[in-house]
């Protein structure tokens, strides 16, 4: 009986610690009140209006849109894919020097155009004019940045221009 003698001796320390866990248990408890208000009142807020079934129903249409975007998203990358494979073959480069042909005595009334794709593959485009006899204009090929014919420095300086053309894509 040791136990209660003990009990005895100290039941003014055992009701104060009581007393110190109730009001903590207390506030605790009011604690999980307020904070079980504001979840109902949540609750109510996105319940408001809305059934079991018109819920359900508005999630269906959502995830039937979520697949149609990603039905569109895969057609629109794929076209993507398409135009980019395009723009590879598409001249995307150009270079122009506008020159006198024949030395100040028609002004600067020739051109060069060179027109380059994004592998350096394309044509050179020269038109001289010349004022009694016309205007002549020849095609020359570019495959890899290079010509199998030779270059007039005119010719030279418009693919130079052309192969160092920045592009949108670059």
């Amino acid at each position: 009986m040791y136990w209660l003698e003990l009990v005895e001796e100290n039941i003014i320390y055992i009701t104060i610690g009581l007393a110190c866990m109730l009001i903590i248990l207390f506030i605790i408890n009011i604690i999980l009140i307020s904070k079980q208000r504001k979840l109902t009142k949540r609750y109510k807020k996105f319940m408001q209006g809305s059934n079991g079934e018109s819920l359900e129903e508005i999630i269906r249409e959502k995830f039937t849109d979520i697949d149609i975007l990603k039905s569109d998203s895969k057609k629109l990358n794929q076209e993507i894919e398409k135009i980019n494979e395009n723009l590879t073959i598409t001249f995307q480069k150009i270079g122009v020097v506008k020159y006198d042909a024949f030395k100040e005595m028609g002004g600067k009334l020739s051109f060069v155009i060179a027109l380059l794709d994004k592998n350096n593959d394309g044509i050179i485009l020269n038109s001289v004019h010349s004022s009694r006899e016309g205007c002549y204009t020849y095609l020359k090929e570019i495959i890899k940045g290079e010509s199998f014919l030779e270059l007039s420095k005119e010719e030279k300086s418009a693919l130079n221009q052309a192969i160092n053309y920045k592009t949108i894509m670059e």
